[in-house]
């Protein structure tokens, strides 16, 4: 019998070699942040006005505007894709803890997508009023008891938003609201990275609170994993 045109066809189309996009895992970038220079020494904080405080931290505390690791890698700059790759058709994140513990921020730097939830908790047995300093998203500030619930916010707009409390003046952290889902924010060991990206072209940055913004372009072909490194300069 005699295949018919339709079932031959179909089996034409079989034997034609498919382009597969990747899946979930697909390309990466990773890399390492460093600096060269001389970095500016952290300095104790001065609690005395809050004796509770004082309590909480009998070896004192230090400044955390330039905190570095082993090999001159650097803490808390954030990684991400700032052009190249949509990602409007994510499912929204669960939201992310920011909590104030120790008359201290927990999180110096935390990075969120536009949108995101941000969970903020009190663990201290006293009150704090975390007032975020936004100028491209509103600007609020809020008290926060001892023992209550957390409450939840979230930001629309792109913007680093330095963060303070209006009790506690030397309180002070970041939030970095993006509008990828790829990023990373460096641990003590200025390593990141970034998984999930289709083939394409990208603009990587890196951002850090004292030392400023870098960029790279980079591109991603198939399931590869890319290498690019910032080195930062401090002051000579």
């Amino acid at each position: 019998m005699q295949m018919s045109r339709l079932s031959m066809a179909a089996l034409a189309l079989l034997a034609i070699p498919f382009a597969v996009s990747p899946g979930p895992g697909g390309g990466a970038v990773s890399g390492k942040i460093t600096f060269t220079g001389v970095l500016p020494k952290a300095k104790p904080i001065d609690m005395s006005k809050e004796a509770e405080c004082v309590k909480m931290h009998p070896k004192g505390l230090l400044t955390e505007d330039a905190v570095t690791g082993p090999g001159n890698a650097l803490q808390n700059v954030v990684v991400y894709i700032s052009s190249g790759v949509a990602d409007s058709s994510l499912a929204p994140a669960p939201a992310v803890n920011f909590d104030q513990k120790g008359c201290h921020y927990t999180t110096h730097v935390l990075a969120v997508r536009a949108g995101e939830e941000i969970s903020i908790s009190n663990s201290d047995p006293l009150s704090h009023n975390i007032h975020p300093l936004a100028k491209i998203n509103r600007e609020w500030n809020r008290i926060q008891l001892p023992h209550t619930p957390p409450f939840s916010y979230a930001y629309e707009n792109e913007e680093f938003i330095p963060i303070k409390c209006n009790i506690h003046p030397w309180m002070k952290a970041y939030f970095a609201v993006l509008k990828t889902s790829h990023f990373a924010v460096t641990a003590a060991d200025g390593l990141f990275t970034l998984p999930g990206l289709p083939p394409g072209k990208y603009t990587l940055t890196a951002w850090h609170e004292s030392f400023g913004t870098q960029t790279q372009e980079i591109t991603i072909t198939d399931a590869q994993t890319q290498t690019a490194n910032f080195t930062f300069k401090a002051a000579p």
